[in-house]
């Protein structure tokens, strides 16, 4: 069942704006991994202790390895969606700023997912865009 074929413009597209959330969780992992100072006092100031801090790292760069794996990234965009839940759910619990904070990991997640669906014909036959009547 194959989607639209992908056009040059909506496959660079999709590179970018996958690529633009890819460097930002990169970079979220790799401070949570190397327990960061600022990681470390950011996941405290949410109410986490700062043992976990590792642990989330490694599961950040096990989903973003998986989203990497194009015959698994909408796997990983799936694990990352949950993750990101997550993220959203600690905002709401600590009373963080809606815009800046609490809907934050939704611009991720809609970067991962619009990414990959504009760059994976298989995702558009799944999931298409109609046009109203």
């Amino acid at each position: 069942m194959p989607g639209s074929p992908t056009s040059k413009t909506a496959l660079w597209t999709g590179r970018i704006l996958s690529g633009l959330a890819v460097l930002f969780l990169l970079f979220d992992a790799t401070i949570k991994v190397l327990a960061h100072p600022e990681a470390v006092q950011t996941t405290a100031q949410l109410g986490y202790p700062a043992t976990v801090v590792f642990g989330l790292g490694l599961v950040q760069l096990v989903c973003l390895a998986v989203y990497l794996i194009p015959r698994t990234s909408v796997l990983g965009a799936v694990l990352w969606t949950g993750y990101l839940g997550g993220a959203i759910a600690t905002h709401v619990r600590v009373g963080n700023p809606l815009f800046s904070h609490v809907l934050f990991p939704t611009y991720v997640a809609a970067f991962l997912w619009l990414g990959l669906w504009l760059r994976d014909e298989r995702l558009r036959a799944v999931l298409p865009f109609r046009a109203t009547k």
